[in-house]
């Protein structure tokens, strides 16, 4: 049996890999510490607290002190670090935030991590810390090794911490891993993103808001391919290393939108397109062969299905949208607080 802190579990990626693993791993017991800020739901994770193996603490990662009392009290086994100030736009408007929670935080984790002697700290990242690349050349992609790059506030936080997790490696012998993604989508992802901002829209037949023409690629993996990944990772990966997951799905973003309305038999009028984002990265494209070949990781969705699973999951969680819409679920979030 061994103990895991999740942190920034009632988040999109991180509630989804806790309904994966909760379940998977029956045996091994799981702490979610989350501080619902406004990307936090914890209705995303609220039928886990039946299980016998699931504990959730309402908590900040920048809070030392309740961090090390968690740590004292729990003796953690492995920390996967999901939390994160995530959303680019936001970035641009207050960076601070992003540099206390991305940077900060993962200090004070890999602190205890350090003092406590766990078996393994795991920092999850993301592949806009290695900046963008060209449109016209298809055949570049990123590897572990790619200089990082950053465009953004929020990707220069995310690398600051990625940097600061090798350094703990290196200079105080903490056991590490990092793994860099490419965009994931899938159920739970909060509608302030590309794929919910279109599918809630155009529920509403509302304008749907396309940056510049468009045309900007990204890379595209389902959420659960991305947390299988990240799980491998953590039991079999070799300390020290990153691993790069990507959904080998490019699309322009103009080619996901005009997806999602077929499917949802929305008319492409719809489509309105604004002024693009300052420094708006041009492409991602991740090289995803060494946790290939090193872990046996493979994706188990295609886009095409993937997105149609997706959209059907909104479609039938409608509920869920709109209470994130009215701020609804902020009351949910306001009893666990107290």
């Amino acid at each position: 049996m061994s103990k895991f802190l999740i942190t920034g579990g009632c988040g999109f990626i991180g509630s989804n890999y806790l309904h994966y693993v909760v379940n998977k791993y029956p045996k091994d017991d799981f702490v979610c510490i989350d501080s619902l800020t406004y990307a936090g739901n914890y209705n995303n994770i609220k039928d886990l607290e039946e299980k016998e193996n699931f504990h959730f603490v309402y908590g900040d990662i920048t809070n030392r002190e309740l961090i090390e009392q968690l740590f004292d009290k729990e003796k953690f086994d492995y920390v996967i670090n999901f939390a994160a100030e995530s959303h680019v736009d936001n970035s641009i408007k207050n960076p601070f935030v992003f540099a206390d929670t991305n940077i900060k935080g993962t200090l004070t984790l890999m602190d205890m991590a350090k003092k406590y002697g766990i078996k393994r700290f795991h920092q999850v990242s993301t592949d806009e810390v290695y900046g963008d690349l060209p449109l016209d050349r298809p055949d570049l992609k990123f590897h572990e090794d790619t200089p990082l790059h950053t465009s953004s506030p929020y990707s220069s936080s995310k690398a600051s911490a990625d940097l600061f997790v090798m350094a703990y490696h290196r200079t105080f012998g903490l056991p590490v891993t990092i793994s860099r993604c490419s965009n994931n989508y899938g159920a739970y992802q909060f509608p302030e993103k590309l794929i919910p901002v279109v599918i809630s829209k155009a529920l509403k037949n509302e304008p749907i808001p396309v940056y510049g023409k468009g045309e900007n690629v990204r890379d595209w993996i389902h959420v659960n391919d991305h947390n299988i990944g990240v799980d491998l990772i953590v039991r079999n990966g070799k300390d020290g290393e990153i691993y790069n997951l990507g959904g080998h799905s490019e699309r322009t973003n103009l080619e996901v939108v005009k997806t999602i309305l077929r499917q949802m038999n929305k008319p492409e009028s719809l489509i309105t397109y604004v002024t693009d984002r300052p420094g708006h990265d041009l492409r991602y494209a991740i090289d995803s062969s060494k946790v290939e070949k090193e872990l046996n990781w493979h994706l188990t969705h295609n886009f095409e299905d993937g997105i149609k699973e997706t959209v059907d999951w909104y479609l039938h969680n409608q509920e869920w949208i709109n209470n994130i819409l009215s701020g609804e679920y902020q009351k949910d979030n306001d009893q666990v607080r107290k």
